[in-house]
C-alpha cells in the first residue's frame, strides 16, 4: 500500500512537471504578442487546465491506461519506471528548452518498462501505431488549419486599419488562448489518470471496466493547473519568439487552429502532443506570410526532439525497471 501511494505521489509530479513543462504551449503566444502579462496568462491557462475535466469525457485516459500495453502484465514496479523515466526526459528537454511531448515520453516510457519486464509481446501495438501516426497528424493539421485560418482572417481584415485589427485581435486571442488552454488540460490530464487507474488495477482496487474516481480526476487536473501556474520560461521563448515573429491576429489564428486539433483528439481518445499541435500551428501562421518567415533551423531541431522522445524514453523506461525491480 505503501509503495501504490508512492506511485500516485510521483505520477501526480509528472502531471504537475507536464503543466510546468507545457504551459509554454498555451501562453507563448498571448505573451509573445504582448496581449497578456506572463503572470496574467499562466493564470489564465492554469484556470482552463483546471475545468477542463467539465467538458471532456474520459477517453485518453483509457486509452493510456490499457491501450499501450497489456494490463495483465502491470506492476507497481512497471509503472514507477515509466513515470520517473518520462519525469527524467520532461526535465532534460525543458533544461535544454526543447518543447518535447510529455505525452509521447510517458508512452514511451511505458513500452520500455513494459518490454524489460514481460518481452515485445506485452506491447499493444495498435494503440502505438496510433498515437506514433498522430505525431505527425496532429501538426501536420494545425499547420494547415491555422494557415487556412489565417488566410481567411486576412481576406476579412483586408482594408481595415492596422490598429483597429491589432485592437479586436487583441481580445479574441484570450478567447483563443483559453480554448487551446482548456484542450491542453483536457488531453493532458488524462495521461495522468490513466496511470492512477492502471497502477489501482493492477493492485485490484478497481474492476477492469470502471472509470478513474472523481478524487483522481480532480487531483490531476490540480497537479497539471499547479504546474502551469509556475511555467516554462525556457520554452516559451522557442514557442513564441524563435520559430516566427507573430501579431495578436496571427496568434489567434494559430491558438484556434491548435484548440480545434485538441478538441477533437480529445474527443476520439487519442493522447497528442500539445506540444506539436501548437508548433504546427504557429509554423502554419509563419508560413502564410513567405517560407523564409519561418526559422526553420530552431524547426528541425524541435522535430528532432519529437523524433527521439519515445525511442529515448523508452530505453530509459528500460533502464529504470531493471534499477527499481532491484530496489522495490
Amino acid at each position: 500500500m505503501t509503495f501504490l501511494v508512492f506511485i500516485i505521489a510521483i505520477v501526480l509530479i509528472f502531471d504537475f512537471i507536464n503543466g510546468f513543462h507545457d504551459s509554454a504551449n498555451s501562453i507563448a503566444t498571448v505573451v509573445s504578442t504582448k496581449v497578456l502579462s506572463p503572470f496574467a496568462a499562466v493564470g489564465l491557462a492554469a484556470t482552463f487546465n483546471f475545468v477542463a475535466f467539465l467538458v471532456f469525457p474520459l477517453k485518453v485516459a483509457k486509452t493510456i491506461g490499457s491501450g499501450v500495453i497489456d494490463t495483465e502484465i502491470v506492476t507497481l514496479q512497471l509503472i514507477a519506471a515509466a513515470v520517473l523515466a518520462a519525469i527524467i526526459w520532461n526535465l532534460i528537454t525543458w533544461y535544454l528548452g526543447l518543447p518535447s511531448s510529455s505525452s509521447h515520453t510517458l508512452v514511451g516510457g511505458l513500452v520500455g518498462a513494459a518490454i524489460a519486464s514481460s518481452g515485445f509481446g506485452s506491447v499493444i501495438y495498435a494503440g502505438i501505431l496510433k498515437i506514433a501516426v498522430f505525431i505527425v497528424i496532429a501538426p501536420c493539421l494545425g499547420m494547415l488549419m491555422s494557415y487556412l485560418i489565417t488566410i481567411v482572417v486576412l481576406h476579412v481584415v483586408k482594408g481595415h486599419s492596422p490598429f483597429g485589427v491589432d485592437k479586436h485581435f487583441r481580445r479574441l486571442q484570450i478567447v483563443s488562448a483559453s480554448a487551446f488552454s482548456l484542450g491542453h488540460g483536457g488531453n493532458d490530464a488524462q495521461k495522468s489518470m490513466g496511470i492512477i487507474w492502471v497502477a489501482l488495477y493492477a493492485m485490484d482496487k478497481v474492476p477492469r471496466d470502471s472509470d478513474p474516481a472523481l478524487w483522481v480526476v480532480l487531483s490531476c487536473h490540480a497537479a497539471i493547473a499547479l504546474g502551469t501556474l509556475f511555467g516554462g520560461w525556457r520554452i516559451v521563448k522557442t514557442m513564441g519568439q524563435k520559430i516566427t515573429k507573430l501579431k495578436p491576429f496571427e496568434g489567434f489564428c494559430a491558438e484556434t487552429a491548435g484548440a480545434a486539433t485538441l478538441f477533437m483528439a480529445t474527443g476520439l481518445g487519442i493522447p497528442v502532443s500539445t506540444t506539436h499541435t501548437i508548433t504546427g500551428s504557429i509554423i502554419g501562421v509563419g508560413a502564410t506570410k513567405r517560407a523564409s518567415a519561418v526559422k526553420w533551423g530552431v524547426t528541425t531541431k524541435i522535430f528532432w526532439a519529437w523524433i527521439l522522445t519515445i525511442p529515448v524514453s523508452a530505453i530509459i523506461g528500460a533502464v529504470l525497471y531493471y534499477i527499481v525491480r532491484m530496489l522495490a
